[in-house]
């Protein structure tokens, strides 16, 4: 079975190894027509801790690391947020 693979935005990387995914889908509403978006936060292990915050991430299905943590980073972090200016 092939393992699920999600894109979202990390929302926060304040744990070690581990970020907040925020992943949207949208659908029709089956009564009112109007597209509808819901949003869903994963924690995410990241070994190597190179996400940031406002990046657009894929994560993938993969063993539990713990009670929360079911998914993965996979390589390939994009950034969407303008560079912090110091």
């Amino acid at each position: 079975m092939p393992k699920r693979v999600l894109q979202g935005v990390v929302v926060s990387d304040k744990g070690e190894k581990t970020i907040v995914v925020k992943v949207e889908r949208r659908f029709t509403h089956p009564v009112m027509k109007k597209t509808v978006r819901r949003s869903k936060n994963y924690h995410a292990h990241d070994e190597t801790n190179v996400a940031k915050v406002g990046q657009t991430v894929s994560i993938e299905e993969c063993r539990p690391f713990s009670k929360t943590k079911t998914w993965q980073l996979v390589s390939g972090a994009t950034s969407d947020a303008p560079a912090a200016e110091a």
